[in-house]
């Protein structure tokens, strides 16, 4: 029988309505599933009390028949990127000791607005730099599936205690932020759905910035109906945010037609690559065809400047992030280590507070944003990026959605690949030039690999087109079926 803190949010949301289930007797379930896997590391900072008080509000709100959100009652878990007003925010670094916000993200005040039940805050790569989410100064997160090897599996990163925790049945829904890749790899390595939205479709206020021009919020869940529904709690125009965009909110889950037949779906030739897995390649043609056979029409399109987009994002995303992480430095907040002179207590601080892939990138960062080297490259770096975006703008007009795998491999064991940077960086080809053009993209759970690790497939749609994404990746989720879950759940 399901267990309660497996449910859906849609499933959820449902027996909620019709009186089956309390909010206080889901959010007890999710509960009881965090102590009983605290293994996977999942959470940095666990809200217990909260989570009951927020529940129960809940309840009485569906009691009396009034001021009921899209979100209420529905247990889910905040990546520990978001300021929470009131509550430990580390950013999973070292250098964040003890730093509690006097204020509130937006996104979290809207999905708390909407109901949503705060269980706690998720464990992620340092900063958000990271794809397999072991750079956390908290350890590094175990996923759910584990092979009969023994070896304990990444979760991807670095929204890897946010994926984990829906994957492992902690949460029904979490939430993580997108740079690169951070939200849509995840998911694929652990069997769930994970949604990047428009830039400026979700305000990043109150949100501790990597790169400005790249971050973006998104849900992770179980579905895509799940990933439609929070969005919606979660987007909007924030005028505290001078890259919100000030455009209408439609209804997302609407879009859910199950319809795809007329719909044009493109296929980049520039995402076969060298060294690609057999099984990635054929779990992508495996989509085109479910898509094919749903009604949709396939289109090989080009994308040219995609072979630019990692170098590129390697620019301008530690560019970004050097002058972000500026701030940092143990005069007003977190960590403080003394030194005999300021400069000195800043070096000291810094040096202890930030952990070697932060500072690794805050280098590469300062380096090419150098007298010199500037125009070298982080305006070409720019420049490239201009073109990607029209790139895509140009296969927009032939086609209405893209599809394309969403990793290059499944996951691997946590260890692997950590004495090599560039190996690491190459989770993320298929997921950055998404970002780098600010467009929406969605890794739906299709398969599983050789070894029998989830796989995904991603699509990717026009700017604050969505609906268009969600319709096509919901008959994508329904044509894949997939339904393996990991056995590794204690409880």
């Amino acid at each position: 029988m399901t267990q309660l803190n497996e449910l859906a949010i849609s499933e959820a949301r449902e027996k909620l309505d019709s009186g089956d289930v309390s909010a206080v007797e889901l959010t007890q379930s999710c509960l009881d599933a965090m102590t009983a896997n605290r293994e996977f590391n999942a959470f940095i900072t666990e809200t217990p009390e909260i989570a009951l008080e927020r529940a129960n509000a809940s309840d009485q709100r569906r009691a009396s028949g009034s001021g009921l959100g899209g979100m209420d009652g529905i247990p889910v878990a905040i990546k520990d990127l978001y300021c929470t007003e009131g509550v430990l925010t580390t950013a999973a670094s070292h250098i964040l000791d003890g730093f509690v916000p006097p204020y509130e993200s937006t996104v979290t005040a809207n999905l708390r607005d909407a109901g949503a039940v705060m269980l706690g805050k998720t464990n992620l790569d340092e900063f958000a730099m990271g794809s397999a989410n072991v750079t956390s100064y908290y350890g590094p997160v175990k996923s759910p599936w584990k092979l009969d090897d023994g070896k304990d599996r990444v979760p991807g990163g670095s929204s890897g205690g946010s994926a984990t925790s829906v994957a492992g049945n902690l949460s029904l829904g979490a939430i993580g932020t997108d740079t690169g890749g951070s939200i849509r790899q995840p998911a694929s390595f652990t069997g769930i759905v994970g949604m990047k939205p428009t830039y400026g479709r979700c305000s990043r206020w109150g949100i501790v910035a990597f790169a400005s021009s790249l971050d973006q919020p998104g849900p992770m869940t179980r579905t895509v109906r799940d990933s439609a529904m929070m969005l919606q709690a979660m987007a909007g125009h924030d005028p505290k945010d001078s890259t919100s965009a000030p455009v209408a909110l439609p209804d997302f889950a609407a879009a859910l037609s199950g319809d795809v037949r007329g719909m044009k779906i493109g296929i980049p030739k520039e995402y076969v690559i060298d060294g690609m897995p057999g099984e990635i390649e054929q779990l992508w043609q495996k989509g085109a065809d479910m898509l094919r056979d749903a009604g949709a029409e396939i289109v090989e399109i080009s994308l040219p400047h995609t072979k630019y987009a990692l170098p590129a994002y390697y620019i301008v995303a530690p560019a970004e992030a050097s002058s972000n992480l500026a701030r940092y430095d143990g005069v007003r907040y977190g960590l403080r280590v003394d030194g005999e002179s300021l400069d000195e207590m800043y070096a000291n601080t810094r040096a202890e507070g930030f952990g070697e892939e932060v500072r690794r990138r805050i280098m590469i960062g300062a380096y090419v944003l150098s007298a010199g080297y500037y125009d070298a490259y982080y305006v070409k770096a720019q420049r490239v990026r201009t073109r990607i975006a029209e790139d895509f703008t140009q296969a927009f007009q032939r086609v209405d959605a893209i599809l394309t795998p969403t990793a290059p491999s499944a996951a691997f064991a946590i260890g692997e690949k950590m004495d090599d940077p560039l190996a690491m960086y190459l989770n993320d080809v298929f997921t950055v030039p998404t970002s780098m053009a600010g467009l929406p993209g969605i890794s739906v759970p299709a398969g599983l690999s050789a070894e029998g690790l989830p796989l995904g497939l991603q699509l990717i749609a026009r700017p604050f087109d969505e609906e268009t994404m969600f319709r096509a990746a919901g008959v994508l989720e329904r044509q894949a079926g997939f339904d393996a879950k990991p056995a590794r759940l204690g409880g």
